[in-house]
């Protein structure tokens, strides 16, 4: 259930357990993070118009949508999430990582980038978490994520509406994420493991109901003020989870420009997939 776009499938085992990935091209390493009931699938179209210049990898983080539970006592809140990325590098002996995160995988990037900056040459956001942002984000009901992740039952109800094709398009699922409809090979890859598997919904259920704006706030502060590398923001122009406004403001804090992108929803790599690639080119080859 990962698109043959996504290159070579590999496994490696972290501190916190066995994470999938796939590797894709040579060059500067680009570290993708994706965001919450997702997986590598979601770089599937961009991956292609990367590669003939750029390693791409592209793990699987425990978010919901991965293949394999990770170990059951792993740290799946937000520091943990952040240890577990540089954790990732540093096992793959990667220098000078461009770490590039979109939806919560761009929270996810900003922690770690924040503390563990040393293999870290450069962060590129695309429409994600600001200091402005709660987290879940307000916009499209997104907080009774974390609200129904208070107990396994709960936890699994909610997602029981996703059985139904219908309902990925709900403003609360996947509707306000991605502008236009994921076919529907992606979307199972997202939706089943979550409905299926006992143990996904365990990593799942922790990781979402660990998530507070008051990590992505620090993290900010420290990336505004001591970071010391290039930032760079990648924001959808329609963006209705993530508003382009906060992203400016942002901006203005990092004392960086963003870069937008038209005719697309939160997932620009599912909306405009050619020019977020060539944004993103842009911004590592900067």
């Amino acid at each position: 259930m990962r698109d043959s776009r996504l290159g070579t499938p590999h496994t490696i085992e972290l501190p916190s357990g066995r994470v999938h990935y796939h590797e894709r091209g040579q060059g500067p390493p680009i570290v993708f993070v994706h965001g919450y009931l997702v997986n590598a699938n979601i770089w599937r179209k961009a991956a292609p118009l990367l590669s003939d210049r750029f390693r791409c990898i592209m793990p699987d983080w425990p978010l919901g949508s991965h293949l394999t539970p990770v170990n059951r006592d792993a740290d799946l809140s937000p520091p943990g999430i952040a240890r577990m990325i540089a954790d990732f590098i540093e096992a793959l002996e990667l220098r000078d990582v461009v770490l590039f995160g979109n939806d919560s995988g761009g929270a996810y990037s900003q922690l770690a980038a924040a503390a563990h900056p040393e293999r870290i040459r450069r962060l590129v956001l695309a429409s994600c978490e600001t200091p402005d942002c709660t987290w879940p984000p307000a916009p499209g009901g997104f907080p009774l994520l974390k609200r129904t992740a208070a107990h396994p039952l709960t936890y699994r109800t909610l997602y029981q509406v996703l059985r139904a094709p219908t309902a990925w398009r709900w403003r609360n699922t996947y509707g306000w994420l991605a502008k236009y409809p994921i076919d529907d090979l992606t979307m199972r890859s997202y939706v089943d493991p979550v409905l299926r598997s006992a143990a996904i919904r365990h990593d799942g259920r922790k990781a979402i109901g660990s998530v507070d704006e008051q990590f992505t706030r620090s993290a900010a502060t420290i990336l505004a003020t001591t970071f010391g590398k290039p930032i760079e923001l990648i924001w959808a122009s329609a963006d209705r989870v993530f508003p382009l406004a906060s992203a400016r403001r942002y901006a203005d804090r990092l004392g960086v420009s963003v870069r937008t992108v038209a005719n697309s929803y939160t997932y620009l790599t599912e909306d405009q997939p050619e020019l977020t690639a060539a944004l993103l080119a842009e911004a590592v080859n900067r």
